[in-house]
């Protein structure tokens, strides 16, 4: 039985969902599958075995300046190389995938690569242009950034891109040969997505839910969700809000709402998954992904736009590139950056029961047809398989 490693850094298993559905991908196609993810929230077991896949936790604290990234970087690294060595001892793993963020992990496989193990690249972030959103500087931690990158492409023997767009930069940016980029879309797998009755409950009182799902970090365009609620809520108090996720910003978030006067109306809810996810995400009757138009976002598709049309929810987000090339016609587009349109196109959503029913539709069409993880299973392990050949 072959074995493999899979490292994360800013989620730890199983909330993120993508690496999960790899984890298990790999494991019914019959490799031995060892992960490595930070501890956070209820996930805090140093060692556990997850229906058959080993999972391995280390404690992180995240940064939130360049100085504390650099430390919480430097943590991720010690804890990675250390349970790294620890499992390989036991396991003799033949591949390692990274996925970043951070672009630091190519370290460890750089080190593991002297023993003959394959390294491939799980490419989640664009990490220059998320650098820049997020300090909006082109310093020397940049230019430190920008080699990270070049260092991993350079040090993979494949990459996997989520997107058009991101194999386009392997392609350009990490020189990667084409026959050594694949495509794994983070599409939904069709078996876990189990609908549940609409919750009442989640609506706190109110006829209507508008849903968040993801990750709250600066460049994630919560705070323009928040306030979009706060031009919508003033004129249909028939509303509530939740935000499912958790991140940085949170105490941000949760004095903007305040500020805004939407104590009681916005709920911010943590991280849920499981069953209980399915159920907010059953009973939402709008999902929004409020990520700004910037370098980064432009390339990226968000896994949250395709849960919520994996789950027949019309959504609206900012008019992307990617987002719009995963969405198409399931979706309402709003002027990019604009939490004032963005708040008209919850309006639109919001009174017409027709329009919202349509756009669920189509966005679960396309979910089967076009963003299955039963095909972007086939491309995964095609890119194993040329790792190791």
């Amino acid at each position: 039985m072959t074995s493999v490693l899979i490292i994360i850094e800013n989620l730890p298993l199983p909330v993120d969902r993508r690496v999960w559905q790899e984890a298990c991908t790999l494991r019914d196609a019959g490799y031995r599958v060892s992960v490595i993810c930070p501890k956070q929230g209820v996930f805090t077991a140093s060692h556990e075995t997850m229906e058959g896949i080993e999972v391995y936790r280390y404690p992180l604290r995240e940064g939130s300046s360049p100085v504390s990234y650099v430390f919480e970087y430097l943590m991720a690294f010690l804890g990675q190389m250390t349970l790294a060595l620890r499992i390989y001892r036991r396991t003799r793993f033949r591949v390692i995938q990274a996925c970043n963020p951070p672009d630091t992990i190519f370290l460890v496989g750089a080190f593991f690569k002297l023993f003959g193990v394959r390294f491939i690249f799980d490419h989640h972030d664009l990490n220059p242009e998320l650098f820049e959103v997020k300090y909006r500087a082109r310093g020397v931690l940049y230019r430190l950034v920008r080699l990270a990158e070049r260092l991993t492409y350079r040090t993979a023997d494949v990459s996997i891109a989520t997107n058009a767009s991101y194999r386009q930069v392997a392609l350009d940016r990490g020189r990667m040969l084409p026959e050594r980029v694949f495509v794994v879309h983070s599409s939904p797998n069709l078996r876990d997505i189990r609908p549940t009755p609409p919750r009442v409950e989640l609506k706190r009182g109110r006829r209507f839910l508008v849903l968040y799902l993801g990750m709250m970090g600066p460049q994630d365009g919560v705070d323009l969700f928040v306030e979009a609620a706060a031009r919508v809520t003033p004129v249909r108090s028939d509303t509530s809000f939740v935000l499912v996720g958790s991140g940085p910003e949170v105490p941000r978030l949760r004095a903007l709402a305040t500020a805004k006067g939407l104590d009681g109306v916005l709920q911010f809810a943590g991280v849920r998954v499981g069953k209980e996810l399915a159920e907010y995400l059953s009973t939402a009757d709008v999902c929004v992904a409020p990520d700004p138009k910037n370098p980064m976002n432009d390339k990226s598709t968000m896994n949250k736009i395709l849960e919520y049309m994996a789950y027949g929810r019309p959504l609206v987000l900012f008019d992307l590139t990617e987002g719009r090339r995963a969405a198409g016609d399931a979706a309402l587009y709003a002027q990019p950056n604009d939490p004032g349109d963005l708040a008209i196109k919850i309006f639109e959503l919001l009174n017409s029961e027709e329009l919202r029913r349509e756009l669920g539709e189509r966005g679960r069409k396309r979910i089967e047809q076009r963003f299955n993880w039963d095909l972007d299973a086939k491309a995964l392990l095609e890119a194993y398989e040329a790792a190791l050949a």
